[in-house]
């Protein structure tokens, strides 16, 4: 039975789980600093996206001749705000879904770890 082989942790918790349980000083900072962390990232990736996309425009601004350019006889700047601005969000998306979870396993890590 698996169940039976798993080693049981000791009754008494390590510091840092208590006191994020009973949302200490040291509880909170700890969770402010995970908070932080996800909303830095957040951040970061959406300045990520307002560069990206905000280029484009300001591309077609710059180089009125690229605007001018057909490919398969739908415009460029078509293709590019429609067609390449979603594999660019889904893959920003799914960096900031993999950046967020390795930001709660770091913070998981810490809470875990015991206590010297």
């Amino acid at each position: 039975m698996v169940l039976a082989d798993v080693t049981r942790r000791p009754a008494d918790h390590d510091r840092t789980r208590s006191e994020l349980t009973e949302q200490t000083q040291v509880g909170e900072a700890l969770v402010r600093g995970l908070v932080r962390a996800q909303l830095a990232l957040a951040l970061r990736l959406c300045l990520v996206v307002a560069i990206g996309l905000g280029a484009l425009p300001l591309l077609f601004a710059v180089a009125p001749t690229v605007s001018d350019v057909r490919v398969l006889g739908v415009d460029l700047p078509w293709l590019l705000l429609g067609l390449g601005s979603f594999p660019f969000l889904v893959a920003v998306g799914w960096t900031y879904v993999h950046l967020a979870e390795r930001n709660e396993q770091d913070f998981t890590a810490v809470v875990r770890r015991p206590e010297r």
